[in-house]
């Protein structure tokens, strides 16, 4: 459960960053993040799987790159639900969408299965790192 929330927030923090480097993206304040990272999480969960396996000709015909238009229109979605969280246009849809994935990802990479934030220490051992 620890992890659930841990990655909410990590959600949250990247829908926060988005507005500063996406134009066209608003966000009103942290609940509104919050609430915004909820109910994407939540559409993510359950919406984007049937749309990928509906999609999957076109995603195939496309190299994948159709998955940025489905993680666009779920933006696009949360931004019609969530009050204080809006985005302005389709481009800004896909351009937030591919900036909440990379800093989710970015974020994410430091928790492990058991959703703590873990660190990898490396060390050089001749020409090798272990």
């Amino acid at each position: 459960m620890n992890g659930l929330l841990l990655r909410w927030v990590l959600l949250t923090v990247a829908i926060m960053l988005t507005p500063y480097l996406v134009g066209g993206i608003y966000v009103s304040g942290f609940f509104s993040a919050l609430f915004a990272a909820m109910i994407l999480g939540i559409l993510n969960a359950l919406f984007r799987p049937v749309l990928l396996i509906l999609t999957l000709p076109i995603n195939i015909v496309t190299l994948g790159l159709f998955t940025f238009v489905i993680n666009a229109l779920l933006l696009l979605m949360v931004a019609g639900v969530v009050p204080g969280f809006h985005v302005q246009g389709f481009w800004a849809a896909v351009l937030g969408s591919i900036v909440i994935s990379i800093v989710s990802w970015l974020l994410s990479s430091f928790i492990n299965e058991k959703g703590r934030v873990e660190y990898i220490e490396l060390r050089k051992r001749g020409n090798r790192w272990e």
